[in-house]
């Protein structure tokens, strides 16, 4: 029996154990930089200053149409967190439709409340 493969490599030592590892790290994606993740809070901290002046210090009347554009930023925002910070950008696509399917429900019940207590009239 030869020692050298298993001192020197041994998490690959067993045909299992490599395809397990392959399974999980290597042949599926290569992880963005830091940068990248510094970039995308830079613009959901503008996203989030955006839309504390729409609501507080807006200068245009935006009547009905406030509502939807915070909406609208809502949206927009949790799509960048659930696909850069948890990572749904590179799992499989069954889970981007379930968080999806989840955020259009919500929406939805949201709107159909405003609309049951006549905020759009």
């Amino acid at each position: 029996m030869s020692d050298t493969a298993t001192s020197e490599h041994p998490e690959h030592s067993e045909p299992e154990a490599a395809e397990h590892h392959d399974e999980h790290h290597g042949e599926g994606h290569a992880h963005p930089s830091d940068w990248a993740y510094v970039k995308i809070a830079v613009v959901l901290a503008a996203i989030t200053a955006l839309e504390v002046f729409t609501y507080f210090e807006s200068v245009v009347d935006w009547g009905v149409a406030l509502v939807p554009s915070l909406i609208f930023m809502m949206v927009v925002k949790f799509y960048l967190v659930a696909t850069w910070f948890m990572h749904l950008r590179f799992d499989s696509k069954l889970f981007g439709r379930m968080f999806t399917a989840g955020l259009v429900l919500a929406a939805g019940v949201y709107l159909v409340t405003l609309t049951v207590f006549e905020f759009w009239v």
